[in-house]
């Protein structure tokens, strides 16, 4: 073998991974705006965190407000609410398992305390979404349990957003939502 046959396979072996790093780079170049046209525009991205004064929320009144499209519930319960949420047995519940409960915490089950914003169930916030079929139900105590009634099929919703009666086969989802400061919300 000869010093030239050498220098000649490394010659092909260059021109080889050349030409594929120019490939690779050309193929990049052009499935690059493909992928990236994929992305949320800047109107959706800027809706994906909103802020709500809430320093006007009497208690007892609820304030609504639209995220992502959708109506969301906050509400500033009363006493009466909070014990009567609280007093309700998990087993008396359709839907008591943790899905609906808040997003940061996947470990929660449908409890009160899971769904509401503060140690004391003062601020609750949930999707004003009924989860039949996507009606807004009526709040400020309506329905037999003194929460929610969507009056499209007859769902009941407790003062914690929980289905009691109805075709609704979900609690009211809770977003991810948390305190700024004592009387700004973020929601996402």
């Amino acid at each position: 073998m000869s010093h030239a046959d050498d220098h000649a396979g490394t010659r092909r072996d260059f021109l080889y991974y050349a030409t594929a790093g120019a490939g690779a780079v050309a193929t990049g170049a052009a499935v690059w705006p493909l992928v990236n046209q994929m992305n949320p525009s800047a109107d959706v991205q800027a809706l994906s965190s909103i802020f709500v004064d809430v320093s006007a929320v009497e208690t007892g009144t609820q304030l609504t407000v639209k995220y992502l499209g959708k109506p969301v519930f906050i509400r500033r319960r009363t006493e009466a609410d909070i014990a009567s949420a609280r007093e309700t047995r998990l087993t008396d519940l359709p839907d008591n398992n943790a899905r609906n409960a808040n997003l940061a915490d996947a470990t929660a089950d449908a409890s009160d305390e899971h769904r509401t914003m503060d140690e004391a169930g003062e601020w609750l916030v949930m999707m004003g979404v009924c989860t039949h079929l996507g009606c807004v139900p009526i709040g400020d105590g309506a329905g037999d349990f003194g929460g929610w009634f969507c009056p499209c099929h007859g769902s009941h919703y407790d003062a914690a957003g929980r289905i009691r009666r109805g075709p609704a086969p979900e609690n009211l989802p809770i977003p991810v939502a948390q305190f700024i400061d004592e009387t700004t919300i973020q929601l996402g």
